[in-house]
């Protein structure tokens, strides 16, 4: 690229007649793929993120063990959420756009699903409602009612750009790679094996369309050690 814009100078300076680079076709830039967590990994983010407390440790296991988008889980609504049938709908999202934060709807009605959640998620969604009810009282009149799950200490939507910062803050208190909040799904899979989840609950957490596809994410995690190793992070956080 460097080649062909000095080439194209010259020509533009009558140096040269024709710029003979023009026609050459450059390779397009691979993609960088972004390997995702180990469940030990997450495990490790989770665990160090509960023990210090981060207000934000309800998001992370919506986003580990669920898959949910970012904005999926910013958008969060408690009317949307049955702690007693363990099970959420998910049509909703938190988005900055043209410089405004939005509260709307996700995009497609495919987006929009009701999904069973395993128990960490109800311990971490009552440990939510505490903090919530916390909050509420200590900002009086001050507070301003969203109905949103996650929340600053007033009420108001959290910034995804405010979420992404927590997110790589606990990164480094846990010390585990970084990665970017979107490469959380890739990991969920495997999270939903280690806590024993049923395939058929799996599948529609997963949002898959065959059965088929979620027991091959089964068969992968397939020898004792490992499955122990990996049921380790539902008994320490659902303990």
């Amino acid at each position: 690229m460097t080649l062909r814009a000095a080439l194209s100078n010259a020509v533009r300076e009558e140096t040269l007649t024709r710029n003979v680079a023009t026609n050459i076709k450059m390779p397009a830039p691979r993609k960088r793929k972004v390997k995702p967590w180990s469940v030990e990994e997450a495990r490790t983010f989770l665990e160090t993120a509960r023990t210090r407390e981060d207000p934000m440790y309800p998001a992370y296991v919506l986003v580990l063990v669920l898959g949910l988008r970012l904005g999926e889980a910013l958008g969060l609504r408690w009317e949307d959420v049955d702690l007693n049938q363990a099970e959420m709908t998910i049509g909703w999202q938190i988005q900055r756009v043209a410089g405004k934060l939005l509260h709307r709807r996700t995009k497609t009605d495919a987006s929009d699903a009701t999904l069973p959640f395993p128990e960490i998620v109800t311990t971490a969604l009552r440990a939510r409602r505490r903090s919530r009810d916390a909050a509420r009282e200590a900002a009086g009149d001050h507070w301003q009612e969203t109905g949103l799950v996650f929340t600053t200490a007033s009420g108001r939507p959290i910034e995804p750009s405010n979420f992404r910062r927590s997110f790589a803050n606990a990164c480094d208190k846990a010390g585990v790679r970084k990665v970017h909040v979107h490469a959380t799904r890739k990991t969920c899979a495997s999270l939903l094996v280690a806590l024993d989840v049923h395939p058929r609950v799996a599948m529609q957490i997963l949002r898959h369309s065959q059965i088929s596809v979620t027991m091959n994410v089964y068969a992968e995690v397939s020898s004792e050690e490992t499955r122990k190793a990996l049921k380790q992070l539902g008994d320490h956080l659902d303990s």
